[in-house]
């Protein structure tokens, strides 16, 4: 896999390489999480850590099988770390195949001088045991696929003279897994890797970590909701849907099974917010994908639905950078996206192209009612600035690229 410095995460985690913490690295599988740990092993390196101090477990590998137990692991990591003089450093890639694991974690924590990181694939990670045994001790980062900044620098790095608007088509027909930077925009070759990774999270991380036994309806469900992608829509709406294909399903079995998906950080559901009213709202969330590439992969459709997937990225690229994200209703229009980090609040309105005054008129229209002086956004693919009345209008592809919005 190409590398490159994925400079937003390393500010994150750089203020806490070498205490006491434990960083927990999780994010779907495939995300780079792997990655991230080469690259603080070199963050480490430039700070006069030497590499003997590192131990290192993946978990993956048949070759750790023999330690997927939280004895069998905590006494290798003794034995090794009697070898090293001064700080331990530990990684631990995909940890949530060791049984117990947290009680390993927590002991080494407690029993040695060292430094640990650990990569997982489920939101679950974070839950139960976990947060027994090591409730304060952690903290946590989302590994996502990349961003179109990312991208566009991976790509360059294999071809110099690739363009902007050439990198975002690419990045807009395939998505950002990192690895589908070593095949060279080959369609076919993407496609079929993002199917192999969609089967796997499906399998290991929804199916195994569920013990969901109907896969069947749980695949159809998933098709239903990356159709749905940027849709409000209803567990019951769903099941009425099963319902008129002779299929019984309860909405609550519906609910659990978008649930365990988001657990597997497939989905990511945004809530709806009142702006005038200043309340979340309970009903008609929105579903967004991780990575637009795997429902492409998964579900087609290629660019017909692309006011879908440009309002996807935009999504994703708010989350990825540390945004709360709602729907915003305000009286009787809904604006795309409401952004929150810290005192920071920003709205968007994503559209394809402003073809015309009407499209003009409803997505600037859309901020009418709120009378507050926070940016307001409206994206599209077009070239020409439409800005107006205080609103800005930016293309997406500038927007994506931008180190900050306010």
């Amino acid at each position: 896999m190409t590398m490159i410095k994925r400079e937003r995460y390393m500010r994150r985690i750089r203020p806490f390489i070498g205490n006491e913490l434990i960083k927990v690295l999780t994010g779907i599988r495939r995300s780079g999480k792997s990655v991230m740990l080469e690259l603080i092993k070199d963050e480490l390196c430039e700070q006069g850590v030497s590499a003997k101090q590192f131990i290192t477990f993946n978990f993956e590998s048949l070759a750790n099988a023999k330690y997927c137990t939280a004895d069998a692991l905590y006494d290798e990591l003794t034995k090794r770390i009697t070898e090293i003089t001064g700080k331990s450093y530990l990684f631990f890639d995909e940890i949530q195949e060791v049984s117990d694991w947290e009680k390993c974690i927590n002991s080494a924590r407690v029993d040695f001088d060292c430094d640990i990181y650990i990569t997982g694939s489920n939101a679950k990670l974070l839950s139960g045991e976990l947060a027994t045994y090591l409730g304060g001790r952690y903290v946590k980062f989302v590994i996502y696929p990349f961003s179109f900044e990312e991208y566009l620098a991976s790509r360059r790095l294999t071809q110099e003279d690739i363009t902007v608007s050439e990198g975002f088509k690419q990045y807009l027909n395939l998505g950002g897994m990192p690895f589908l930077t070593n095949l060279q925009a080959d369609r076919s070759a993407s496609l079929q890797y993002l199917r192999d990774v969609y089967s796997s999270v499906v399998l290991k991380d929804v199916v195994k970590r569920n013990a969901i036994r109907d896969v069947d309806l749980l695949e159809r469900i998933i098709t239903y909701v990356m159709a749905n992608i940027g849709h409000t829509f209803s567990a019951r709406s769903i099941s009425n849907y099963f319902k008129n294909e002779n299929r019984k399903v309860a909405p609550e079995t519906v609910l659990n099974y978008i649930k365990a998906c988001c657990d597997a950080y497939l989905f990511f559901k945004i809530s709806r917010e009142d702006i005038i009213g200043k309340k979340i709202l309970s009903v008609n969330e929105k579903y967004y994908i991780v990575d637009h590439g795997i429902r492409e992969a998964v579900y087609g459709m290629g660019t017909r639905d692309i006011d879908q997937l440009l309002e996807n990225i935009v999504c994703m690229e708010l989350i990825r950078r540390g945004y709360d994200v709602t729907i915003g209703k305000a009286r009787d229009k809904e604006i795309d996206f409401v952004a929150l980090s810290g005192g920071d609040r920003i709205y968007i309105q994503v559209a394809y192209l402003l073809s015309g005054e009407e499209t003009i008129e409803r997505e600037f229209g859309a901020y009418d009612s709120i009378r507050d002086n926070y940016p307001k956004y409206v994206l599209s693919l077009d070239d020409f600035d439409m800005s107006r009345n205080g609103i800005k209008h930016r293309n997406i592809r500038d927007f994506l690229l931008a180190d900050e919005w306010n």
